[in-house]
């Protein structure tokens, strides 16, 4: 499967809620459905895009992160992660290797493009690897020095959890991500790094 497998079409509105808006999806071949946030912030590309690359932030936004690794940083914007998610117990927490691109989107948008990579290291016993999972962010520059963010994702985590108990699990995510995400760029204390390669490879236009 692909982030592409999400269309249009499929999204059915969840709920809204601080300005953050969740859609589901049923996707074939899996009980897992798919889900989406979007949300609208004041904030420029270039901050977004460091936010992104401020690896050992992660844990500040992405909800249920414990932890994250970079395993290897390609030439071409392309990174490769180790990511621990938590699990209430008895479930032993996932582990997943997702890689990470940076591409164009539409009229001056940016998108972060994730896809499971379950193979690149060997499995630890103490997490539950996730084998299938991907995922797409959006960065839309809007009129007043704004940015659309669409979150996609679909995370299967593994036959031991019930597809209830995920989708229930999988709701949250994309939520909490964006309402951290929102308050840590709104932060006039977080200054992360803009990574200056990016300009090598994608035009970034000032808002």
């Amino acid at each position: 499967m692909a982030v592409d497998n999400f269309h249009e079409d499929n999204w059915e509105f969840r709920v809204e809620h601080k300005n953050i808006r969740v859609y589901s999806a049923k996707l074939e071949q899996s009980d897992i459905l798919g889900f989406k946030g979007v949300t609208t912030l004041s904030s420029s590309l270039k901050k977004l895009i460091s936010l992104f690359h401020d690896i050992d932030g992660y844990t500040r936004w992405v909800h249920q992160l414990s932890s994250i690794n970079l395993l290897e940083k390609g030439d071409n914007l392309e990174y490769v992660l180790h990511q621990v998610v938590k699990a209430p117990w008895p479930l032993q927490p996932r582990d997943m290797i997702i890689r990470t691109g940076l591409d164009e989107a539409g009229e001056g948008g940016i998108a972060v493009t994730m896809s499971s990579k379950p193979d690149f290291i060997p499995e630890n016993p103490r997490y539950a690897r996730v084998r299938e999972t991907y995922g797409k962010w959006v960065f839309e520059p809007l009129d007043d020095e704004k940015v659309r963010i669409t979150f996609d994702m679909h995370v299967n985590p593994g036959r031991d959890i019930p597809s209830p108990v995920a989708n229930t699990a999988m709701f949250e995510v994309p939520f909490y991500s964006l309402q951290n995400l929102r308050k840590l760029v709104l932060d006039p204390s977080y200054n992360p790094p803009y990574p200056s390669e990016v300009d090598a490879f994608i035009s970034i236009s000032e808002q």
